[in-house]
């Protein structure tokens, strides 16, 4: 059952998509195809990554207030949930908004893995294709006459770590200092602070980078190109990499 609804979700409309695309470009270019699919994708959601950024952003203005609360319910858990969650109610800050932009972006990665898994290019398999796709006279593997999108590629997987390191450290911003309370709330709280902080700047990225050379180039291919776009995307969102951001 879930394989069926992943296929007809996801799946089939990706073959269809990278197809469609292969057809139309002239060079039948598989590594152009993934990149125009990637920018379709991208556009398709971007109301979602706008919500997601802008929840961000209003996020960040609201942290010295959270701290705060954090400081002065500090034995209270159920009290500092209410107010933190009142606080965003009053400021209209919706801390969930990525969560959907993340279960969109992984089902297509799966789905790009197993279409170039399965061995599903360069022969073109008609019965998966929809009515008005057509099957290309020819399907060039090779993005740009240089990397096989079947085969695995570490140009791509140092790609992907650096746009990911790139874009994470654009979205969270500087370092923040954690209110203090007393010494020892002090520490724990730094700790666990330095602890996310380097995690999600450089293991996060690190990470990606070597899953990314562990599969086939099409899916580092597509999280580059949709790491570019949403770098792109927080700079037009005014965010900038320096202490005032």
């Amino acid at each position: 059952m879930i394989s069926q609804i992943f296929r007809a979700a996801v799946y089939d409309p990706l073959y269809n998509g990278l197809t469609f695309f292969v057809g139309v470009i002239p060079s039948h270019d598989m590594g152009l195809a993934i990149v125009a699919l990637t920018i379709v994708v991208r556009i398709v959601i971007f109301p979602l990554s706008s919500r997601a950024i802008k929840a961000q952003m209003a996020m960040k203005k609201v942290a010295p207030e959270i701290e705060l609360i954090k400081a002065k319910y500090k034995d209270q858990r159920e009290e500092q949930g209410r107010a933190i969650f009142a606080l965003y109610k009053e400021r209209g800050v919706h801390p969930f908004s990525s969560i959907g932009l993340v279960l969109i972006q992984f089902p297509v990665l799966i789905g790009l893995y197993w279409v170039f898994y399965a061995g599903g290019f360069p022969e073109v398999d008609t019965s998966l294709l929809y009515s008005f796709v057509h099957v290309p006279t020819s399907v060039n593997m090779e993005f740009l006459g240089i990397l096989d999108m079947s085969k695995r590629s570490v140009i791509l997987a140092v790609l992907a770590a650096v746009t990911q390191f790139i874009y994470t450290r654009l979205s969270m911003g500087p370092r923040q200092k954690v209110l203090e309370s007393s010494p020892v709330e002090a520490s724990l709280s730094g700790d666990m602070a330095k602890s996310f902080d380097f995690q999600a700047r450089y293991m996060l990225p690190a990470l990606i980078g070597v899953i990314a050379y562990t599969i086939p180039s099409a899916a580092p291919l597509y999280w580059v190109t949709s790491n570019v776009f949403m770098i792109l995307q927080e700079y037009a969102s005014g965010r900038r990499f320096g202490p005032k951001d």
